[in-house]
């Protein structure tokens, strides 16, 4: 929405705000029209179950995680990518706009925009609309993720060229083929960061017989983890409780030991993007000889992932720019230039889901 812009858009313009909100299992990102990406918090929420009110949001909430008395309940009220607690969801999204507002107030109710997984149903549409409705949107669109992703990075979603992007999120794996603004071809997979976390949860529990938290893996994760061989060895330090002795203990771990716990999901999501690649038209596979496969989300940071993959499926496989924030930075695009990208929105009902 350039040149092309009514009074009434630039007055609406003037006295709200846009937000674009990637609405993330394990994090949750804000993007602010003329601000970037303004909050990113995880999606955590303890409310007090004597009360039923939310006591804290984000970080402060996922610091009680596991650290909680019975009366206050530390939890995540997006699974896999989707709203399974809608009251609590609708908490969080409502804390993250005002939060978003307070540094850019406006009178009128933002236009907001979510990026959520491909393949969402009418249901699931419908919780995340009304969610946003009720934390005090004026309109309300719905992206698919890796179309947001792909659009964060620039990549030519609209050309009748072939593109396909890999976002690794934290609940989700999304796989899209996308050509002429919208997805071909795609796969949603419940093999993501937090599948990784588990892994390696299970692996030092049945190897090194040491119970260890989400927290603590999702570190090790980070430091020293590869999906291939490095030319050093990486290594790092692990606590967690002795389940022989039930007393705290501490041993060294090495990249080799998160490669192993996490070998079976890699291989997992590697089977899925080739299944994708074989289901998708020939004409638009062959532009991914020339472009590559990108990658995208939390993921993607994953040391080695790329280079495994392109070994894998005999193409070029590239970790988009700023990964984390690819998705977020793409709702913002679209919110800036909505009749430009207006076709890649999720339909609503035949309709495009705006809430005014």
């Amino acid at each position: 929405m350039t040149g092309g812009q009514t009074l009434k858009e630039k007055l609406f313009r003037l006295i709200s705000n846009d937000i674009g909100i990637d609405l993330g299992t394990a994090n949750t990102l804000v993007y602010l029209r003329g601000k970037g990406v303004v909050i990113d918090e995880p999606s955590v929420v303890a409310v007090n179950n004597k009360t039923d009110r939310v006591i804290a949001v984000g970080s402060a909430a996922k610091e009680m995680l596991g650290r909680t008395p019975p009366h206050i309940s530390a939890e995540r009220p997006v699974v896999d990518g989707v709203i399974s607690n809608f009251e609590v969801a609708a908490e969080m999204i409502a804390y993250l706009i005002n939060k978003a507002e307070k540094q850019h107030p406006k009178p009128l109710g933002p236009r907001v925009i979510v990026g959520v997984p491909s393949g969402i149903t009418n249901v699931e549409t419908r919780a995340v609309r009304d969610a946003a409705t009720d934390a005090g949107a004026r309109e309300v669109y719905i992206v698919e993720e890796p179309m947001a992703g792909a659009i964060g990075d620039r990549l030519p979603v609209n050309d009748a060229k072939g593109t396909v992007i890999i976002d690794i999120g934290g609940g989700t794996s999304d796989i899209a083929v996308i050509s002429l603004g919208g997805i071909v071809n795609s796969k949603n997979l419940k093999v993501a960061g937090d599948t990784f976390n588990q892994d390696i949860m299970a692996y030092m529990r049945d190897t090194y017989k040491i119970l260890i938290g989400e927290k603590t893996a999702e570190k090790l994760k980070l430091e020293i983890g590869r999906a291939i061989e490095g030319p050093e060895v990486k290594e790092g330090k692990m606590r967690g409780r002795d389940l022989i002795s039930g007393l705290p203990k501490e041993i060294t771990v090495t990249d080799k030991d998160i490669r192993a716990a996490m070998a079976q999901s890699i291989e997992t999501l590697v089977d899925a993007v080739k299944e994708v690649i074989e289901t998708t038209p020939p004409e638009i596979i062959s532009d991914t000889i020339e472009s590559g496969i990108f990658l995208s989300g939390g993921g993607a940071l994953i040391e080695g992932l790329d280079e495994y993959l392109a070994e894998i499926v005999k193409v070029p496989v590239h970790v988009v720019a700023d990964p984390l924030t690819a998705v977020a930075r793409g709702t913002g695009v679209i919110l800036e230039h909505l009749d430009e990208y207006k076709d890649v929105l999720v339909s609503y009902d035949n309709e495009l889901p705006i809430a005014s």
